[in-house]
């Protein structure tokens, strides 16, 4: 089955080219967003980077728009495209890990829980996501926040290389001492600048962590979410955990009657000493009235894919929006408890993730990740699984970011947010947007990876600059 011309890419390849009129398309056609109904005119499931290689110069031959999808978890949906060709990597998902050098080489299609898995059989780990089904490759990409980032820098400043197929098909290696330029537009400036076909890691002891969820009323979220900010700027970098505004979800360590009520969180670990943990959680405890809470010394694995039922369940409906916030700032915690009573289903939610430490100890201008000056990323992530409440619960997401975009900065962090952000792309990259687009224009002067939070060649940058505005909207 298939068209004459998917047969041509077919013969060059060694995965599966699945078409419109394949039985599987249904399903290979899918992202994470469930909001995202895209068909692509093929899905090539990739099996090795030679098709990688051949299908980028299939593509390219012909024309037509490529989209790559690792995890499949982008918000916008930027792993599949109308009518163009998909490259589906979620076949290859293999981590392999040098204890000795405390490094791990992983597949394109591998997610954290992936990642975790392996790497902690040696007793080792890197800063990865809030939950194991995120994709490695699109966190790492755009920067990567998580646990570990206060102790270890973000996914991206914990990449030592990188494989590459760029636009012509042809492929490299990235690294400190290989196509340096390249290397330093991958940590932060997404898949601008070709299909990453695998990543290098640098890992660090992370073995048996001391996990800590404790809950609040979210109407006294604003004194709580001093309290933690207070807390977290006096607690060493090992411990790492965020502040969120919830629904209370369904554990068995909230009281039912706050099941579905707007909740204040804070959930995290401490990586020191694991008997040491409850003495670091303490101060909490003792912020305001408690309405549950559960510490447990845990693997570190278990506390990355503890959320996955509620934020990583595939088909919801999202839509999600960011900022950054120099300081976790009381008019910033008046806003969060203000939107918090329309915070649509128990999967969705506002966190707020600290970003110092480590982080910060890496200059502006040494990754393409330029906000090593802030100490917060919040994002709004909507997610519910009616269709038909999509418009009112959209609007909810955009008016809580709205107010609170008044006490962020201009930019925000391209991994949560939208189609309708595109807009932002030079603030997100500050001043660090004109050396991409430079980059961008060596490596990609067609602009053939574009279906992304796109960074324009140079030539193109400055073609644009000078042409008429055009009247756009969001897809929604």
């Amino acid at each position: 089955m298939g068209t004459e011309r998917f047969d041509v890419l077919r013969g060059q390849v060694r995965g599966q080219v699945v078409e419109d009129d394949d039985p599987e398309y249904e399903v290979a056609r899918h992202v994470f967003n469930g909001m995202v109904d895209r068909r692509p005119a093929a899905i090539l499931r990739v099996s090795q980077v030679a098709d990688v290689m051949a299908a980028v110069r299939f593509a390219h031959g012909l024309g037509i728009d490529v989209a790559l999808r690792g995890g499949g978890h982008s918000a916008p949906g930027f792993g599949t495209v109308d009518g163009g060709l998909v490259l589906d990597f979620s076949a290859r998902r293999g981590v392999r890990v040098d204890p000795a050098a405390r490094t791990a080489r992983v597949e394109a299609g591998a997610t954290w829980a992936d990642f975790n898995h392996a790497t902690h059989a040696f007793g080792l780990a890197s800063t990865g996501g809030i939950i194991g089904t995120t994709g490695v490759a699109g966190l790492t990409l755009g920067g990567g926040i998580g646990y570990l980032a206060r102790k270890h820098g973000l996914s991206c400043d914990n990449l030592i290389s990188a494989d590459v197929v760029l636009a012509d098909g042809t492929f490299v290696t990235a690294s400190e001492t290989a196509n340096t330029d390249l290397f330093w537009a991958l940590r932060g400036g997404s898949g601008n600048f070709g299909a990453v076909t695998s990543f290098e890691f640098r890992l660090h002891p992370v073995d048996m962590v001391h996990v800590g969820l404790i809950f609040y009323d979210a109407a006294l979220g604003a004194d709580i979410g001093a309290s933690y900010r207070e807390w977290l700027a006096d607690e060493p970098e090992e411990m790492g955990a965020f502040l969120g505004f919830h629904q209370g979800p369904p554990v068995p360590f909230l009281p039912e009657e706050w099941h579905g009520r707007p909740v204040a969180v804070v959930a995290g670990m401490w990586t020191g000493d694991v008997d040491a943990g409850p003495a670091h959680w303490q101060p909490l405890l003792d912020a305001g009235p408690v309405l549950g809470s559960m510490f447990a010394p845990l693997p570190y694995p278990a506390l990355n894919i503890m959320f996955d039922g509620l934020s990583g369940v595939p088909g919801l409906q999202g839509y999600w929006k960011a900022d950054f916030l120099r300081t976790l700032s009381d008019d910033a915690l008046r806003v969060a408890v203000e939107h918090s009573a329309g915070i649509p289903t128990v999967h969705s939610a506002n966190h707020f993730y600290p970003i110092d430490g480590a982080v910060q100890r890496v200059a502006p201008d040494a990754t393409a990740f330029p906000y090593r000056d802030v100490r917060f990323a919040p994002v709004i992530a909507g997610q519910w699984p009616d269709p038909s409440e999509n418009s009112q619960n959209i609007s909810w997401v955009r008016d809580y970011w709205s107010a609170l975009h008044e006490y962020s900065e201009p930019g925000g962090y391209i991994n949560f947010q939208d189609t309708d952000d595109q807009s932002r792309i030079e603030a997100n990259y500050a001043g660090n947007y004109a050396r991409l687009s430079a980059v961008k224009a060596t490596y990609d002067p067609d602009n053939f990876f574009h279906v992304n939070q796109n960074i324009k060649p140079a030539a193109a940058a400055a073609a644009d600059a000078v042409a008429p505005p055009t009247e756009g909207a969001p897809t929604f």
